[in-house]
């Protein structure tokens, strides 16, 4: 087939392991492909990336903002697909942008195009609850699209209205609970270090009504409970995550805490 005018949007670690199940789920269809690579990865990642056709740019890491906006003001083509390291194109969302644009009269109504994200976890697909359909913003027109938001909680800004698109876009989000609970604690960190900067005062609800909310509202209100064992370890794990950011940015608070999480 002929490639379609897309810029695939990368950025990545070390990534060895899950990065060429990435890039093959958009080889030979999308007209360029750009990695932004950290610059001190030496695991094998550049030579995958490079094996399947890719661009990569060496940079230092600078945040997942900055690093997405710099991959997308590399693309050259008329369209931008933002994608992770650990997420997969399916073969229906992928016909489903080649329907899309092959009429590009129709598809430049809008400026971006969102997707439902599909999660695969703890040897589940995950499709209730606060997971799915966890629908983002991916496909926009150049010069239509900034990266915005909280590290490493980034979105896309689209300049002019946004589509829907229906097929799902593969996410392969943790590894194991451990990886899941590591995540939590790193990204507890980053919520502490954001909340300072800001000036955000700690929070009494944050800390006593946003966790149990956050299990109730994905596991009966979202209907987590029918994805099994796997959507009430979701819930909970939820809860927690929002607890440790709570509890974290009132433990800031105290004297000599300040010096400890910088």
């Amino acid at each position: 087939m002929t490639p379609l005018p897309i810029s695939v949007c990368i950025i990545a670690g070390a990534e060895a392991r899950r990065i060429g199940r990435t890039l093959a789920s958009v080889a030979g269809w999308a007209a360029e492909v750009d990695v932004v690579l950290n610059q001190d990865v030496a695991d094998g990642t550049e030579e995958i990336c490079l094996g399947h056709g890719a661009r990569v740019f060496r940079e230092p890491w600078r945040g997942h903002i900055a690093q997405k906006n710099s991959a997308a003001d590399k693309a050259t083509q008329p369209w931008l697909l933002g994608i992770d390291a650990d997420e997969v194109v399916t073969p229906a969302l992928r016909d489903e942008i080649t329907r899309l644009l092959a009429d590009p009269a129709a598809a430049e109504r809008c400026a971006g195009y969102s997707m439902p994200r599909l999660s695969f976890y703890a040897g589940r697909w995950i499709r209730h609850g606060d997971w799915y359909p966890d629908r983002k913003t991916r496909l926009w027109r150049r010069g239509q699209g900034r990266w915005v938001g909280e590290d490493p909680h980034d979105r896309l800004e689209v300049d002019g209205p946004v589509g829907v698109l229906r097929s799902d876009l593969q996410h392969y989000s943790y590894d194991d609970i451990d990886h899941h609970v590591a995540k939590a604690r790193s990204y507890s960190d980053i919520f502490v270090r954001e909340a300072r900067r800001a000036g955000r005062p700690p929070s009494l609800a944050g800390l006593v009504v946003r966790p149990p909310w956050r299990f109730f509202r994905g596991y009966v209100v979202r209907l987590g409970f029918l994805d099994g064992w796997q959507g009430f370890v979701i819930a909970w794990m939820s809860a927690l995550m929002t607890f440790l950011r709570y509890a974290k940015l009132r433990e800031s608070a105290l004297p000599g805490a300040k010096d400890r999480l910088r």
